[in-house]
């Protein structure tokens, strides 16, 4: 019975699960937290992940190993391979005007939006890493002349499970290079004036993998007794060594791990809120909105993502003083639209619409909306419309929109499910709850080790549809009320 073995390195944990390479049951699992905040010493990341594997039984008996990473974060080297600086992270919004000043120089407005949506596939925010390293260049100089090579999250910890063999042993994929600013879904290649145009010179990058193309080995000796397992059960090949996938982002794996094809649209709602598609071609967004990333199988990962998602619930249940079950009673015993009451909920800025330093606002408080289930109702409905007008992007940019999958931490709110649907007019289907993220990872890995044109075929159990009828008003007082 072959192993694998897929990492989810999100912004709050690392996950780790073990699953049968032909069949995806999961056979053990661990997990370990990371530390709060936008900007983060990577090696926090590489400890929970020793943490996680140890957690999960350890590795020595899968065949191969891929990890899933959150996207964007900027994790810079110097010649010798150590970190230069903390980690900035997709969410750390200090690169605003750091990606203005990119779409400016490109011509502005619509001009510069058009010149980087067909070169990139987006439009500089502050999420990007150009962005991060044009900022690191402007306001630490010091720090940007000690900068030999620059990835992502997930290349670090691939390259760190190799054993850190050399710069030039960095390896990435197209889905999480598709989002970095530098390189290009529609051609497959790098734009390293692009690179040298926001950073000012060009420092060595990963090389760009394949789906299925091995990036290397596992270093049992890295992971320390964390290695250790039950021993090999026909996992490790001939020679006895593990194999490293490529890994991606965490979107494309969370595609992966849902099973998502062309005409699916998933809609996680983690940390971030992500809206994307599985298309056959690259999409190109002028205005911004949609990124045109690539995914985690050869296709193409249309994206719209929203900085506020399922913290948007957390900060409600804190301010009711109620837990996430409590509030989603709430919610659902509110009248949908909450009479008026309506949140608009950049509690931390926001990516789409790029408004890095706005605020969240309630409008519509009266006498009879001043109630802990019309503010738990208001804030359900503020999520999911963020996310709908990210479905509007998508399908704006030609993407099919034949099935909706809600996943992530706060798909698995009753009130989120039972909502949904009157939010985005149509129904949503619910997959068990599960690591989506580690998930597609571990499905990567399984094609790695056993080969094949496609990833091997795994169930993702029994599905749940939510219907109901759409109501209009929840999106046009939303709309109103954000301007």
């Amino acid at each position: 019975m072959p192993l694998v073995a897929g990492i989810d390195s999100s912004t709050q944990s690392c996950k780790v699960v073990v699953r049968n390479a032909e069949t995806g049951a999961l056979v053990r699992q661990g997990r370990a937290p990371h530390p709060p905040g936008t900007e983060v010493d990577p090696y926090a990341w590489w400890e929970a992940l020793r943490a996680a594997v140890a957690e999960a039984g350890g590795l020595a008996d899968v065949a191969a190993v891929s990890v899933g990473g959150q996207q964007h974060g900027m994790v810079c080297l110097d010649t010798s391979g150590e970190v230069v600086r903390p980690a900035l992270l997709w969410n750390d919004t200090r690169s605003a005007d750091a990606a203005r000043d990119l779409v400016e120089e490109a011509g502005g407005g619509e001009t510069g939006g058009r010149f980087w949506a067909e070169a990139t596939g987006a439009v500089p925010v502050a999420s990007f890493t150009a962005t991060k390293l044009r900022w690191l260049a402007r306001h630490e100089p010091d720090n940007a002349d000690r900068v030999a090579a620059v990835c992502l999250p997930h290349d670090w910890l691939t390259w760190r499970l190799a054993g850190a063999p050399g710069l030039d042993a960095l390896r990435t994929d197209r889905g999480d290079a598709s989002g970095t600013g530098y390189w290009s879904p529609r051609t497959g290649e790098y734009r390293l004036d692009l690179l040298e145009r926001a950073f000012g010179r060009r420092p060595k990058v990963p090389v760009v993998l394949g789906p299925a193309e091995a990036a290397g080995h596992l270093d049992p000796a890295v992971l320390g007794g964390a290695a250790s397992g039950a021993g090999p059960s026909g996992g490790p090949d001939a020679a006895g060594r593990i194999l490293l996938g490529p890994g991606t982002g965490d979107n494309a794996a969370a595609a992966l791990g849902a099973g998502a094809g062309p005409g699916d649209v998933v809609v996680s709602i983690g940390t971030s809120g992500t809206v994307f598609a599985v298309a056959d071609t690259p999409a190109a967004d002028a205005g911004g909105a949609v990124a045109g990333f690539a995914d985690a199988t050869g296709r193409f990962l249309p994206l719209v993502c929203t900085l506020n998602a399922a913290r948007v619930l957390d900060a409600a249940a804190t301010l009711l003083g109620v837990d996430l079950d409590r509030l989603g009673e709430l919610a659902l015993s509110a009248p949908p639209g909450a009479d008026g009451l309506v949140l608009v909920p950049y509690l931390e800025g926001e990516r789409t619409p790029d408004r890095p330093h706005a605020t969240g606002e309630l409008t519509g408080l009266t006498l009879g909306t001043s109630t802990p289930a019309h503010l738990a109702r208001a804030a359900v409905e503020g999520m999911l419309c963020g996310l709908a007008d990210g479905l509007d992007a998508l399908v704006a940019q030609g993407a099919r929109a034949d099935r909706l999958i809600l996943v992530g931490g706060g798909a698995r709110s009753e009130a989120v499910r039972r909502i949904a649907p009157q939010v985005f007019g149509r129904p949503v289907v619910v997959p068990p709850p599960g690591e989506y993220v580690a998930d597609g990872a571990a499905r990567q890995a399984a094609w790695v080790a056993l080969g094949g044109d496609t990833p091997p075929a795994w169930s993702i159990g029994d599905t749940e549809e939510y219907t109901g009828d759409a109501v209009p008003a929840i999106r046009e007082r939303y709309a109103h009320a954000r301007g």
